[in-house]
C-alpha cells in the first residue's frame, strides 16, 4: 500500500528529477506497480515520470527488459546482476535517463538460506553508470513491500 510518506518521498524524488530535466521509468518485481503509483500519485509526475514495467516472471525479466537466460540461470531472479539488468533494460524500453528496479522475495514463502524472505535486490542506471544494491526487511509481505517502495524513492539521494 501507497503511503503519504511514500509520495512525500516521491515528490522529493520528482524535484530532483525535474531538476536535472530527467525523466524515470521503473522495472518491479516484488512490489508490483508500487514504486510507480507512489510517483505517479504526484501531481505533475507526467513531467518526469515515463513509466514502469511489472515483470513478475523470469520470462517477462527476459522479453521485456532483455534479462539474459544465463544471468537469471546462473545468479537467479534475486540478485545484483538480474537487478542491474532490469534498471538498464527498462532505460532502454523507455528512453528514460533514469530507471529503478527491484527484484525480492516479499514472503511469506519463497525463501532459502541464500536468499531469505524480506531480501530484496535494487538496481539504479543512470545516463553514466548503474550500481545494484541489497537490503534484508523484515516483517510480513506488506512490510517487505512497504520497506522497498520506500528505499527505492530515497534512491536519488545515492546519486545527488
Amino acid at each position: 500500500m501507497v503511503t503519504q510518506s511514500h509520495i512525500e518521498l516521491a515528490q522529493k524524488f520528482g524535484d530532483w528529477l525535474s531538476q536535472k530535466n530527467w525523466r524515470i521509468a521503473t522495472a518491479e518485481s516484488c512490489t508490483a506497480g508500487g514504486i510507480g503509483y507512489a510517483l505517479s500519485s504526484v501531481a505533475g509526475s507526467s513531467r518526469w515520470f515515463e513509466g514502469g514495467l511489472i515483470t513478475y516472471s523470469n520470462a517477462l525479466k527476459r522479453d521485456l527488459l532483455g534479462v539474459s537466460e544465463s544471468v537469471l540461470d546462473h545468479y537467479g531472479a534475486v540478485s545484483a546482476e538480474t537487478a542491474e539488468a532490469m534498471a538498464t533494460g527498462a532505460q532502454r524500453a523507455t528512453g528514460a535517463d533514469l530507471a529503478i528496479a527491484v527484484t525480492g522475495i516479499a514472503g511469506p514463502d519463497g525463501g532459502s538460506v541464500e536468499k531469505p524472505v524480506g531480501l530484496v535486490w535494487f538496481g539504479l542506471a543512470w545516463p553514466d553508470g548503474c550500481r545494484s544494491w541489497s537490503k534484508q526487511f523484515a516483517g510480513d509481505r506488506a512490510a517487505v513491500r512497504d520497506a522497498t517502495i520506500t528505499e527505492a524513492l530515497r534512491s536519488f539521494q545515492n546519486l545527488s
